[in-house]
């Protein structure tokens, strides 16, 4: 079967799942290196779709995606697809003997909200080969140990490597680290002093590598404290960690708490640091029985401990569980908002946020320097990190400043993305699920939605960036940790979806950006950098939902499509370069002017006929004014 021409030449189409459109009915369009199975090929089935009712068609089953296509031309089903990676549970309804219409097929549970049902005939048993060979391709690491995720096997080449994309030497040194009180270690090149975080770390200049390994083996997973950003002007640090191993009878470290001293030393403008613990003080407590536990004020020397109250992993998942059957499905509008309210996304959105902005205060206004952890440090701690750093530093609103971000804060130190979001594993109830990075992403769509302007990117990535942490197409998101990805060679084996982003890098630019007018650096003055700290508004009435995903597959809600903002923003582009290319063009012609009315009176005041002081005192002072 051919690949669908008009599908494949357009920019995005070939990967962004938010607006696949199948232009030519005929042909199902295939990515590079996909291919349909022969024996789920154009099966009969019926799609009972929950807002246009029963339409018939035929299913497609490809080593990467799950295509229904229908036999009639529907305004808004004519195409349905979903990624094998995205599919989160497969089920059976009905019975061989079940009576009635469309009484007997499997519903398909996706992770990007939706839940597909197909209607099978009983009569030919179709339904058994499509959910066995169905398994098989969606969970291939529990019941097909020959099969790959596809991005094994999807072969594109873009011109751009987004492998390459964060190099930690360069973002350091962009922070202006080294300096005289952070040194850059490789202690952890190996990944022997701590397997969940990256191999190149920052640390106090004076601590030696013994007292890291003695720090280490106090903190959970060995996730010791670490900088993660640095002040350019009063040197106040964001440092990353895990909880104290303090347990039930309050075991404590000298080294450790040393250790955090000298991270407080680091920054003379403050004798006071902050320990921002992520957790309810109760869950703190508790962890406690569990070997775990929080720093004690008396033995950390000015130290002052808050907790953000923000919920575990599992409140998390059961609150998008909710929200998932409130954004997909029939509901009555009066009833929309309570049911909203019950789910708790937006409380748990607007704690999140509040979190980060009390830590952007400490730095900015208190300038004093603060640790953040939660219970392991990869969840919490990193949504509370790269939060803060969004709003403190410029740098990181810009198209490839995030993508740094994300390595930085989320890939690198070990965000166990794999396991939060199950790949390739028939693990439902799985309790170590959570959308911990989705949380994130709507967080930063709140904060995009407040400061239109101070964002380089748009909404889109967001967009594509939520659905490909799912789809498996790229290997971005697959591992726990570096170290995994590296054991495993993703680099060299797939493709990152950086390389995307940056190939169709206008597709994802924000044409109401507003660039700042110099660098973030260490060189800027303190008044300066005010202008580039962006600070959210967290109570209640400015946290929404976040209909552009949330809300997408419901035709009752119907936000306005991916492809309208994204033709909308490409008309802003167009524009914005439009009146770029004048202002250029008055500014050269002002320059032209300038340097001519100055040679002209160089010339003058060199010559015989420069005017007398009088003269000078009787000329028209609009003389001079140069007309643009």
């Amino acid at each position: 079967m051919n690949r669908n021409d008009n599908y494949t030449n357009s920019p995005l189409s070939p990967v962004l799942e938010i607006s696949l459109s199948g232009d030519n009915p005929d042909d199902i369009p295939l990515f590079p290196g996909e291919k349909i199975d022969s024996e789920i090929n154009a099966r009969e089935v019926t799609y009972i779709c929950p807002y246009e009712g029963e339409i018939r068609g035929h299913l497609y089953l490809t080593n990467y995606k799950l295509y229904f296509k229908s036999n009639e031309e529907h305004e808004k089903t004519r195409l349905v697809h979903v990624p094998l990676g995205t599919i989160k549970k497969i089920d059976k309804f009905g019975g061989s003997q079940t009576k009635g219409n469309n009484a007997y097929g499997i519903i398909i549970h996706c992770k990007d909200v939706r839940t597909l049902k197909f209607a099978h005939s009983p009569e030919n048993h179709s339904r058994r080969d499509v959910f066995e060979k169905l398994r098989q391709y969606a969970f291939p690491l529990t019941y097909a140990s020959n099969k790959n995720m596809f991005c094994f096997e999807f072969k594109v080449t873009y011109p751009v490597d987004g492998w390459s994309i964060y190099e930690p030497l360069a973002e350091y040194r962009r922070m202006n680290l080294p300096n005289e009180s952070w040194r850059i270690t490789k202690i952890n090149d190996k990944y022997k002093l701590c397997d969940t975080y990256p191999a190149i770390l920052v640390v106090p200049h004076n601590v030696t590598d013994n007292d890291l390994q003695a720090v280490a083996a106090f903190r959970s997973r060995a996730r010791l404290p670490v900088l993660s950003w640095i002040h350019p002007e009063s040197q106040a640090s964001i440092v990353r960690c895990s909880q104290p191993l303090t347990g039930i009878s309050g075991q404590r470290s000298t080294d450790d708490e040393k250790y955090i001293q000298m991270i407080m030393d680091a920054n003379a403008q403050s004798h006071k640091i902050f320990i921002m613990d992520a957790r309810p003080q109760t869950n703190a407590m508790a962890n406690r029985t569990r070997g775990g536990g929080l720093e004690n004020e008396h033995l950390y020397n000015n130290a002052e401990i808050q907790f953000l109250g923000i919920a575990s992993i599992h409140p998390m998942r059961e609150s998008l569980r909710k929200l998932t059957e409130l954004c997909y499905g029939n509901i009555d509008d009066s009833l929309f908002m309570l049911e909203l309210e019950k789910s708790q996304w937006l409380k748990h959105i607007q704690i999140i946020l509040s979190g980060a902005v009390r830590i952007v205060d400490k730095i900015e206004y208190q300038k004093t320097s603060v640790v953040v952890h939660c219970s392991d440090g990869w969840d919490r701690t990193s949504q509370l990190t790269s939060l803060a750093m969004l709003m403190l530093d410029p740098y990181y609103r810009t198209l490839t400043g995030f993508q740094v971000l994300i390595e930085k804060e989320w890939l690198s130190f070990g965000h166990k993305f794999a396991q939060r979001l199950g790949h390739g594993e028939d693990k439902s109830s799985d309790d170590n699920r959570s959308p911990v990075f989705l949380q994130w992403l709507d967080c930063v769509w709140q904060i995009q939605r407040q400061f239109p302007t101070a964002f380089e990117f748009n909404e889109t990535l967001l967009l594509v960036i939520a659905d490909h942490m799912y789809s498996c197409l790229f290997g971005t998101f697959l591992g726990n940790s570096e170290s995994t990805r590296k054991r495993d060679g993703l680099p060299q084996k797939t493709k990152s979806i950086w390389s995307m982003v940056n190939t169709y890098r206008d597709e994802f630019l924000n044409a109401c950006y507003t660039t700042a007018p110099t660098p973030y650096t260490i060189s800027m003055t303190a008044s300066s950098t005010k202008d580039y700290v962006i600070i959210p508004r967290c109570a209640a009435p400015f946290i929404e939902i976040w209909t552009s995903y949330f809300c997408r597959w419901n035709m009752n809600i119907s936000p306005q499509s991916i492809d309208q903002i994204r033709l909308r923003n490409k008309e802003l582009l167009a524009i914005r370069a439009a009146l770029q290319k004048k202002v250029e063009e008055l500014q050269n012609k002002y320059s032209r002017q300038s340097n001519a009315v100055s040679n002209a009176g160089h010339s003058n005041s060199s010559g015989p006929s420069s005017p007398s002081n009088s003269q000078l005192t009787n000329t028209n002072p609009n003389a001079r004014i140069v007309n643009i």
